[in-house]
């Protein structure tokens, strides 16, 4: 009940069931939360247990509730393993949240170190195709229709000097996501978007830029809050979405 008696307006999102990947911090972690505030139950995976357990304790002192899964989603059965829980659990997924990537070192095209590479193409390609085809049932039983939302880079559609295998493996994404959205949408209520949050302050960026001051980008709570918005709000099909940046105070000139 809320102040005076009247009953609490029910929250947005109240009753889904929702995934996040790469939610033991950044993107993943501000998302979750997000989520979470808006009433959905947000099942946590990352491999740092005792960083998702610092999330799931922030998020049910806020009056969320979550699940951590820790879990290394580049290993065999994992993904699996996890799918076949939340059926048995839940029965249905209603948000999968496709976050978690690695940045391999940047460097020119020709000096790109095979091992480096191949661990980014199975972190940022293979592991988000894994879970979509072990969740797509659950997608599909969800009653207010499955959505997908795959955290992209502008990289990935507009080639850089030095970032060709990071950019790669985000145009591999964007192909997959965009391809299975074509295959379920006419005949689903599943729907899915691909999200670029622009200049966000994650460890990611930071290894990235790392002489760029931390204060000069958006914090990753603009980067949750506003997924979690687009949950609320709803959206088409094939959507590509870019987080807007936020409105900077004007500088006073001096005097």
């Amino acid at each position: 009940m809320s102040e005076g008696g009247a009953p609490a307006a029910p929250m947005p999102l109240a009753g889904r069931i929702a995934l996040v990947t790469g939610a033991s911090q950044g993107i993943g972690a501000a998302t979750a939360t997000a989520l979470a505030g808006a009433g959905a139950h947000v099942i946590l995976t990352a491999r740092d247990a005792r960083a998702l357990e610092m999330v799931e304790e922030a998020i049910h002192q806020g009056g969320g509730t979550a699940t951590i899964a820790p879990m290394d989603l580049t290993q065999p059965d994992a993904i699996g393993r996890l799918a076949a829980a939340v059926a048995e659990r839940w029965g249905r997924l209603d948000v999968l949240v496709l976050n978690a990537a690695t940045l391999p070192t940047l460097t020119p095209l020709a000096q790109i170190e095979p091992k480096a590479f191949s661990a980014a193409l199975t972190l940022n390609v293979l592991a988000p195709q894994a879970l979509i085809a072990a969740f797509d049932a659950l997608l599909r039983r969800s009653e207010t229709g499955g959505r997908v939302i795959a955290l992209t880079s502008a990289v990935g559609a507009t080639p850089r000097a030095f970032w060709g295998a990071y950019g790669a493996s985000k145009a591999a994404l964007d192909n997959l996501v965009l391809s299975y959205g074509e295959e379920v949408g006419r005949i689903t209520r599943v729907r899915v978007a691909l999200l670029d949050p622009g200049a966000t302050r994650t460890r990611m960026r930071a290894k990235a830029y790392p002489g760029e001051d931390p204060a000069s980008v958006k914090p990753p709570e603009v980067v949750g809050h506003h997924i979690a918005s687009m949950l609320m709000e709803d959206f088409d099909n094939l959507a590509r979405v870019r987080v807007p940046e936020p409105a900077r105070a004007p500088v006073a000139s001096p005097s």
